[in-house]
């Protein structure tokens, strides 16, 4: 029996037993559904919509090639990317998964990145917002905004040793037919590329605004669907017992690097859908703290299959490789797990000492609800939903009046 004949045959047995799954324990898959969407309406489309927009805005107005030409001096013998890496990764960084991975897909529709530089690209601008790490993480779960530094320094620099990591990804490829470096030069020469860019893109600011719109809600849709299909699915695997048995697995691992067996139900778990796992690392009271973020820490770089599934379905309009990126997220949740260990001691361990023995600590520091990160975050939860709703509404309006525009 062929390869792909095997291959055909597992995926539809796996098809059968989640439809079987599903009309099994329908009224948990309704559970799990309903928990997908609601982080999805509540917290996902408001946090990434506007950025989605902004940025298809800035492609748009070539705004994205003149900081190209400003940060190819930078991103080039660091990272072996153009120019144009520097405004994804600053993108990716403010806004969260998978927006690194949509505008990198999106330059390399525009031909600006070549296959070998948007693999490398992907690998290191596929991070968790500073919101979410200390809003969500730091301050929801773990109600300590003190480990939110720990949390992100570990995770942002986890992500540039992945840059550094990755630079060497495709050398051979790349030694056959070597990308054309930018020959740009000063901010003058950058604002004529920009209006250059401006130009040939063509389309007027409401056809570009009304495009970047429909663009952005219909890459957040699919994104909805995985977020609620990979909920549904982590539900069923611990109902039918997969995860028990994994937890055997899983139990060995984790005594190898000297964790706790008790954390092996939320690594399960984060490897699924890492908002899941966290909360889980730091609901398992039985295990010290820092053994929690140091499960968290690895969840969060590791970012979960929900996550993934989304960079995949993106990836795959374009002839980026999904395998590169997925090698790199393991290394990324390797790195950020062992940079927790170094910064553990002084970034807070030391500053819990300075906090208890009374000295003034800096407000973001404080393990208070009344820090920026919280009330940010407990106001996009609490207006989230609305938001979302009038979003629906405009992508409705605008899709209707084009479809009725083409039809007559």
């Amino acid at each position: 029996m062929s390869l792909s004949i095997t291959k055909t045959l597992m995926l539809a047995l796996m098809s059968i037993l989640l439809a079987a799954s599903l009309m099994a324990f329908p009224q948990e898959a309704l559970e799990g559904s309903i928990r997908g969407l609601q982080i999805w309406w509540d917290v996902v489309f408001p946090s990434l919509l506007p950025f989605f927009i902004v940025s298809e805005l800035l492609i748009g107005f070539g705004v994205v090639t003149f900081i190209g030409a400003l940060l190819e001096p930078l991103m080039r013998p660091l990272f072996r990317v153009p120019g144009v890496g520097g405004f994804v990764w600053a993108m990716g960084l403010a806004s969260g998964n998978p927006a690194g991975a949509k505008i990198t897909a999106r330059l390399r529709q525009e031909n600006k990145v070549s296959r070998i530089e948007a693999e490398r690209l992907v690998s290191f601008t596929s991070s968790s917002n500073p919101l979410f790490i200390f809003g969500a993480i730091a301050v929801g779960f773990f109600h300590n905004a003190s480990l939110g530094i720990v949390l992100a320094l570990a995770h942002y620099l986890g992500n540039i040793f992945v840059g550094l990591i990755m630079r060497f990804h495709g050398r051979e490829e790349e030694a056959s037919s070597p990308p054309e470096k930018a020959k740009i030069t000063g901010i003058v020469a950058a604002f004529k590329l920009l209006h250059k860019e401006r130009i040939k893109d063509g389309r007027p600011i409401g056809q570009l605004l009304g495009d970047a719109v429909q663009s952005s809600v219909r890459t957040l849709l699919m994104i909805g669907g995985f977020i609620i299909l990979f909920s549904v699915l982590n539900k069923i695997l611990s109902l039918v017992g997969i995860v028990a048995v994994l937890s055997t697995v899983f139990s060995v691992v984790l005594t190898f690097f000297h964790l706790p067996s008790e954390l092996n139900a939320s690594l399960i778990s984060g490897l699924f859908e890492m908002t899941l796992g966290a909360q889980m690392a730091s609901e398992t009271s039985t295990v010290d703290l820092f053994e929690q973020v140091v499960v968290a820490s690895f969840i969060l770089a590791f970012s979960g299959f929900s996550i993934q599934g989304q960079v995949a379905s993106l990836l795959a309009e374009t002839d980026i490789r999904f395998k590169p990126f997925f090698i790199a997220r393991l290394i990324h949740g390797c790195i950020s797990a062992l940079l927790v260990y170094l910064f553990w001691q002084p970034f807070y361990l030391n500053q819990q000492s300075v906090d208890n023995e009374g000295a003034t600590v800096p407000v973001f520091l404080r393990n208070t609800s009344d820090t920026w990160f919280n009330s940010t975050w407990n106001a996009v939860v609490e207006y989230g939903s609305l938001f979302t709703l009038l979003m629906l509404m405009i992508f409705i309006g605008i899709s209707t009046r084009r479809a009725l525009a083409r039809s007559l």
